[in-house]
């Protein structure tokens, strides 16, 4: 596995269906349901009616907390960093991994439901970290990357990914989710969550 330093932050730069996503960055994190640092890793079982299982798993998950470069008091910033895998018995499909992100909103029950999503409202700074409105009462999902597969094998690595979230101003909370699809006759659409983790 390769590493390539850009704008001062590293690249995970994996081989076959390991994709490294680009440094992104969230919130100032205090107490909350986890705490800053590393997470609990976590793992789902999905079997479909023509027997294919999908196995979902997230380790090395870690979020720190880092200053907000607005400085304005309304920013909230961390870096995070994960290991997502998947295996789908031979099939095809999609893998997609991100943080949902709530400001002023309890988010650990949330999972379906939630259909926002910010990807318009993204804007990438120069030095890699993801940047977003999120007024207070919102709550969205923040995709961090999305991998094709064949063969029933892939995975995402993300390594202090920068996420900043700008106007919310008050609590904030995130937590991991992976959502993998495949293709065929028989889908399956299987979602991981992570543990939530206060970004205030």
């Amino acid at each position: 596995m390769s590493k390539i330093n850009m704008f001062g932050l590293r690249r995970v730069v994996g081989v076959g269906a390991i994709t490294a996503v680009a440094a992104l960055g969230l919130a100032s994190m205090g107490a909350g349901n986890a705490a800053a640092g590393p997470l609990p890793s976590g793992s789902k079982v999905t079997q479909g009616v023509d027997g294919t299982v999908v196995k979902i798993s997230r380790t090395g998950e870690a979020a720190y907390p880092v200053p907000s470069l607005a400085n304005n008091g309304a920013g909230r910033a961390a870096e995070v960093s994960g290991l997502v895998t998947v295996t789908a018995g031979g099939a095809s499909g999609t893998l997609t991994t991100g943080y949902i992100v709530g400001c002023q909103v309890d988010i650990t029950g949330l999972e379906g439901g939630l259909n926002a999503s910010i990807d318009s409202s993204l804007s990438l700074g120069l030095d890699g970290s993801l940047s977003f409105p999120l007024a207070p009462g919102e709550a969205a999902f923040v995709p961090l990357g999305t991998k094709t597969f064949e063969g029933g094998v892939a995975s995402v690595q993300y390594k202090r990914q920068g996420i900043e979230v700008q106007q919310c101003g008050g609590y904030a909370q995130a937590r991991a989710f992976t959502t993998v699809q495949t293709e065929g006759n028989y889908v399956i659409k299987s979602t991981l969550y992570g543990a939530p983790f206060s970004l205030n």
